[in-house]
């Protein structure tokens, strides 16, 4: 299965979410760290939803880039 994560990047750390996933967050220092770490919680989070009986939730979320003109 394949999730969209979001990354975004803070005055000191990057922060990561997966939207089908709501809670399912990861913090580090580096861009690359912050992924093995959201890949990791990814995992952790559907384990622990399986363990609990609950229905895993079907990757949904999509990405695109607009351009758009500055004002």
């Amino acid at each position: 299965m394949q999730y969209m994560v979001v990354v975004e990047k803070g005055a000191n750390s990057f922060g990561a979410y997966v939207p089908d996933l709501p809670g399912c967050i990861a913090t580090a220092e580096s861009r690359d760290e912050v992924l093995n770490l959201i890949r990791e919680a990814i995992e952790f989070h559907i384990e622990g939803l399986r363990e609990d009986g609950q229905p895993i939730p079907a990757p949904s979320s999509f990405s695109a880039i607009v351009d758009v003109k500055a004002a």
